[in-house]
This record gives C-alpha cells, sequence and structure tokens, in this order.
C-alpha cells in the first residue's frame, strides 16, 4: 500500500512521517494544520469538525491517487481528524515522499488545497458570543 488515508478523532505528524518515509525517497515534505487561537479577531475557543465519512475518504483518496500518478510522489499520507479540538491541537496531516524535494512540496500544497475545496468535512467555530460553520463543502 502506497497511500493512507484516514479519518479519525485524533491523528499525529509521527504516523504520517512513519507511513511514507521511504529508502528510495529522498523528499519528505509534511502540512501540518492546526486549530488557530483566533478568526477574523475573535477569540475561539474550540473547533468542531463533521464530515459524511465514506465520501470524504473517496475524495481523500481519489487527491492522493492524482498526487501519485501526476506528480511523481511515491508514498502519500493524508490524516483529518473529526470531532472536537481546542486551538493548538492538529487536524489535518499531508505528509509526501518522492525522490527530490520538490514534489513532495507541491504534492502538499497541491492536497492541501484541493482537500479544502473538495472534500466534504465541516468545520464550525466556537466562540465566546456563538458559533459557526465554515468552510462548507460540496
Amino acid at each position: 500500500m502506497d497511500l493512507l488515508v484516514e479519518i479519525k478523532d485524533s491523528i499525529t505528524v509521527q504516523e504520517a512521517v512513519d507511513f511514507v518515509e521511504s529508502p528510495s525517497c529522498g523528499g519528505v515534505a509534511v502540512f501540518i494544520g492546526t486549530v488557530r487561537n483566533q478568526t477574523k479577531g475573535k477569540s475561539v475557543q474550540k473547533l468542531y469538525f463533521e464530515c459524511y465519512t465514506p465520501m470524504a475518504l473517496q475524495e481523500m483518496e481519489k487527491i492522493a491517487r492524482h498526487i501519485q500518478q501526476e506528480m511523481g510522489i511515491q508514498r502519500i499520507a493524508i490524516l483529518h481528524v473529526s470531532g472536537e479540538k481546542l486551538p493548538g491541537e492538529t487536524v489535518v496531516v499531508i505528509a509526501a515522499a518522492a525522490p527530490h524535494r520538490g514534489a513532495a512540496f507541491i504534492a502538499c500544497q497541491y492536497a492541501i488545497d484541493t482537500l479544502k475545496e473538495t472534500v466534504p468535512i465541516w468545520k464550525k467555530e466556537y466562540f465566546e458570543d456563538g458559533e459557526v460553520w465554515v468552510a462548507a463543502h460540496p
């Protein structure tokens, strides 16, 4: 297996890195997304992520396969959380391994940008004075 896509309550950077590391790859790039403590000048108390898991996993795998076929990536991991997360906690990790670093960097950026556009994961931000759903996807 050359790709790992998961949605679960808790993820770590290390599990993604451990999955993609390979003696044939000289470049491993990692993107880590965490909960910010503020948005638009408002203090964020927590985030809540909800998704339609079967479709989200299918879309994440589609992204991973495209990256492997078009960008020369040998191994890729795309991990995302569901449920409640506090500021500072990790919510998404993307790790890509390639023979050379350039492709790995490009793959990580493409993966996070495409994930945010196409994967059905919804985020609710909680503030002291209320909450709001943001980043709705198809």
